[in-house]
């Protein structure tokens, strides 16, 4: 079933002429969506598909009516819920007993609603069912609160409106921020005399690029001295004391102790001295570089 099936509606000062047109297609009778539901089905007559869209145009103007508080032309709502229209009658089923309308009006809402989501903001809105949910409910609990106008809600507002949707008040506090306040470029200038931009004031949360790279350098450094200074030890010295100090999940005394068949009070021993004996190393290595980069004599 083509798009052009259904006629097009225009800009918004051809929305008056379009809605005159719509009217002189007749309503169905529950008889006549049925036999046609089924010519389109069994036999895909498009002639059939196409009475049972145009049939249908004045529901989706209705609703779309109902989105007009979202600032978007009502014949652009129109238009993506014309396609949901399209795509209810190419899924109908016209056996499971229900109305045609009563299926359709959930392919033109989801239409009509992610055309808004896509156009209302240059910031994407929602993604989760939750959020979509909050977004198109919360002009209206607001309305109903008479806060519709206000800034940011009272605390037992975004109480209500969490309890009443079923989402995190933090959500709530969030969508009502951002439905506040419109998109504002960050290139726009901080003042008309000043070339100064918003982007300029924005923080970057990242760490300082000098500071990661000299803790890499220092990590780099500390990981070449600890190398250099475990060659000092002995082969069990340094099995023992990585297994007990540089391992994410050090052996217990009691598995090295088997290993080796000593005492745990002996692995620990042999750990102690071998860890002593790198603290030397290294600190006697970093002296040495210290002395080097003052051009100092060795002793």
């Amino acid at each position: 079933m083509a798009s052009s099936a259904v006629i097009s509606v225009g800009p918004e000062s051809n929305l008056t002429r379009y809605l005159q047109q719509i009217r002189k297609f007749p309503l169905l009778t529950p008889q006549e969506e049925l036999d046609l539901a089924h010519r389109w089905r069994d036999h895909e007559d498009t002639a059939a598909a196409h009475k049972l869209v145009t049939s249908h145009l004045r529901l989706v103007a209705k609703i779309a009516m109902g989105y007009r508080g979202y600032g978007l032309p009502v014949s652009e709502l129109i238009s993506e819920g014309n396609i949901g229209m399209m795509q209810a009658v190419r899924r109908f089923d016209p056996d499971r007993g229900f109305r045609l309308a009563t299926y359709a009006m959930w392919w033109i809402r989801a239409a009509m609603q992610e055309y808004i989501l896509h156009s209302w903001s240059l910031v994407k809105m929602g993604t989760t069912a939750a959020q979509k949910k909050l977004f198109f409910n919360l002009r209206r609990l607001k309305g109903q609160m008479q806060a519709i106008d206000d800034g940011d809600l009272k605390p037992e507002q975004v109480d209500k409106i969490a309890t009443t949707l079923g989402v995190p008040e933090q959500d709530v506090i969030s969508m009502n921020q951002r439905l506040s306040s419109p998109d504002h470029s960050l290139n726009a200038p901080l003042r008309a005399d000043s070339e100064g931009e918003w982007q300029d004031w924005l923080v970057d949360d990242n760490e300082n690029q000098e500071v990661t790279f000299g803790e890499a350098e220092e990590f780099s450094g500390r990981k070449a001295l600890l190398s250099e200074a475990l060659k000092t030890l002995n082969d069990r010295e340094r099995h023992i004391l990585s297994e007990r100090r540089l391992k994410d999940e050090p052996a217990t005394l009691e598995e090295l102790s088997h290993q080796y068949n000593v005492s745990r009070e002996r692995v620990r021993q042999i750990e102690a001295r071998a860890f002593e004996k790198v603290q030397k190393a290294m600190a006697a290595e970093v002296e040495l570089r210290r002395r080097e980069a003052q051009g100092r004599p060795l002793k």
